[in-house]
């Protein structure tokens, strides 16, 4: 019996052990794709979310708000981010010139913003003269349309209240004096504005410690020295004088 040496389908034929022909297969079927071990993805990690930075308080601000407010002529005292009362009181003076809510309250938002975008001293509103803010204890000196000076000063004490009226400078009195009511009380530069009985004048004393943060004196109005000298020599007889406002 001849054996063939092909087959069609490719294989060679063997005989197994019964005699009859088997097939092993020579190759691997084209067809079927090898196996590829898959790799799980790595997961990608989730960055945290940032928190929003929080607000920073206004006193983070204050000694910024205290030197601008100095450069601009509303005294502060000392410039160390430290908002004592005469701070409050430069604050309720810009508060006031600006159209805010007049109060000797302590730095807010509202202030920082206020004073931190501004460049010079607003245009005064009022006419030429002399104010006396008794909410701030401030004297402002308007001289055209500027504020050409902000003092501290210290009105009457409860039982000797400084009167809110207005009156005009109707005598000037240099150097120092001895009060006619109180012993060894000396009034410096003397610029009286109202005709009570005794006059109610603006003054300075013998110390600037006893211009205090809150209403001290006796009806007058006690004013830093030596801002007192130089607005004794600016006013003129008849310079409107106005005191108002409530501590």
């Amino acid at each position: 019996m001849t054996t063939p040496s092909s087959t069609s389908s490719g294989t060679t034929p063997t005989v197994g052990p019964s005699g009859s022909p088997s097939e092993t297969p020579s190759a691997t079927p084209s067809g079927t794709p090898s196996a590829t071990p898959s790799v799980a993805p790595s997961p990608t990690p989730t960055a945290k979310p940032t928190k929003p930075a929080k607000p920073r308080p206004p006193a983070a601000y204050a000694k910024q708000v205290e030197a601008k407010l100095d450069a601009l002529g509303y005294p502060v005292g000392d410039v160390d981010g430290d908002i004592t009362k005469r701070a409050q009181q430069a604050l309720c003076a810009w508060r006031e010139t600006h159209g805010m809510p007049i109060s000797r309250g302590g730095l807010t938002m509202a202030d920082v913003r206020s004073v931190l975008r501004a460049n010079r001293k607003p245009v005064a509103t009022k006419e030429p003269g002399i104010y006396v803010n008794k909410t701030c204890q401030v004297l402002y000196q308007v001289v055209g349309t500027t504020y050409k000076r902000i003092v501290w000063v210290s009105t009457g004490a409860p039982g000797y209240d400084t009167p809110n009226r207005t009156g005009k400078v109707w005598r000037k009195w240099a150097g120092a004096h001895e009060s006619s009511l109180y012993d060894d009380a000396y009034m410096y530069d003397s610029i009286y504005f109202l005709k009570d009985r005794p006059g109610i004048a603006l003054h300075g004393s013998r110390v600037n410690t006893l211009i205090k943060t809150y209403p001290a004196s006796h009806r007058c109005v006690r004013v830093m020295r030596p801002q007192i000298h130089e607005i004794f020599g600016e006013t003129a007889i008849g310079t409107k004088v106005q005191v108002y406002g409530k501590y």
